[in-house]
């Protein structure tokens, strides 16, 4: 009787599986799935440096001391205000100032972008100071214009500094996020760049003749491929701060670590971002005046540039919105990026480039075919599930 039993639950199981399909697509999830890395840092964030995207972060809007790495603030606030030709006279308060320097005299003469150049490379805190004062004529009122330049011009959201090198005061703070964008700012401009990535410079001061060798030890030794420039930080009540930017053949990333108890360690967290982002990403992008199609026929482009960041290898859909966005998904019909267009009014424009148009009938049929699916494979189950429960009793009362 027990065959006879299992023969029927066998049959009707076969009859149910005319009903699900040939195929199911499984939901997938991130290909590149964030990992629990072992981060020493309190804070830390890894972007990519041309399109903005985040690719990891750990507690990156928490306010933290940055120390140093406010410099590099600082130096691109300097090198957009200033006249980097500009000779700027040290005062007593820029000589006198705590913490690393670059050793300048009162009363001395120096080149705004030698300021710079020591401010980033060796840290110079005289240097921060004397940029200050000459910039607005008093550290306070450097402050006010520092803070309002970061906030509408960069964008940041969490940073409030009170002073132009990193020495701790508990309002003075920053947060990983923030850093990375204004590091993100700061590496578009040629100069900044250019001091960023140096490793050592001839230093010939009043008092100080030497070479100055950059405090980032990536920097330095260039031991990372392509290491593209960097800052440290450290007062005892930050840690170890340190910003990292590099670049290969598929995509640039800025590394951003704050908090760290010891300075080892916020290397080897930066080692750790840079090679998950180098081992899984890569940067494409959607050229100006592309174009681009949507459901109703209209044509829109884009006017710019834009980048986006996908996964290494990832085949990825673009699709206009009904908003006149063009969404970028991937694989797991995530969206990676939003552009927004512009649209074409000019009918012949739209004749002319309809081979060109990406549509999104594709995505929307096979979005209708899961929803199908999703409906279908739990009410076959449950088919089968009565069959075989109504076999069973048809065979007990034989």
């Amino acid at each position: 009787m027990r065959k006879f039993y299992i023969k029927y639950v066998l049959i009707a199981f076969v009859i149910c599986s005319f009903f699900l399909p040939k195929s199911i697509k499984a939901e997938t999830t991130d290909r590149t799935e964030k990992q629990n890395f072992q981060l020493h840092s309190q804070s830390v964030i890894l972007v990519d440096a041309v399109s903005g995207q985040i690719l990891y972060e750990k507690n990156s809007k928490k306010k933290l001391s940055p120390a140093s790495i406010t410099k590099i603030a600082t130096a691109i606030y300097a090198i957009e205000k200033g006249n980097l030709n500009d000779l700027v006279t040290v005062s007593e308060n820029a000589r006198n100032v705590d913490g690393t320097r670059v050793y300048l005299e009162i009363g001395e003469r120096v080149p705004l972008i030698k300021l710079i150049q020591g401010l980033v490379i060796n840290s110079g805190n005289d240097a921060g100071v004397a940029i200050a004062e000459h910039l607005s004529g008093s550290v306070d009122q450097f402050t006010v214009e520092f803070n309002k330049f970061l906030q509408d011009e960069v964008g940041v959201e969490n940073t409030s500094f009170t002073n132009p090198h990193g020495l701790y005061d508990p309002e003075h703070v920053t947060t990983a996020e923030d850093m990375a964008k204004i590091t993100q700012y700061a590496i578009q401009n040629e100069t900044f760049k250019e001091i960023f990535q140096t490793s050592e410079l001839t230093w010939d001061g009043q008092s100080w003749d030497t070479t100055i060798i950059n405090h980032h030890e990536m920097v330095r030794d260039k031991e990372y491929e392509g290491i593209s420039g960097g800052k440290n930080g450290f007062v005892h009540e930050s840690g170890f701060t340190l910003v990292t930017t590099a670049d290969r053949e598929n995509i640039s990333l800025i590394a951003v670590t704050l908090n760290a108890m010891y300075d080892q360690q916020s290397y080897d967290d930066t080692i750790t971002l840079l090679n998950y982002g180098f081992d899984h990403y890569e940067t494409e992008q959607i050229i100006r005046n592309e174009q681009f199609r949507d459901t109703l026929d209209n044509t829109f482009l884009v006017k710019e540039d834009v980048a986006f960041t996908k996964q290494l290898g990832e085949s990825i859909e673009k699709e206009v919105s009904p908003s006149g966005e063009l969404l970028i998904k991937g694989e797991d019909g995530r969206t990676i990026k939003e552009i927004k267009l512009d649209k074409v009014e000019s009918k012949e424009s739209n004749e002319k480039l309809k081979s060109e148009i990406v549509t999104n009938e594709d995505v929307k049929d096979t979005e209708k075919e899961e929803q199908h699916l999703n409906f279908i494979v739990p009410f076959a189950i449950i088919i089968g599930l009565f069959v075989s429960i109504l076999f069973y009793f048809q065979i007990r009362k034989v």
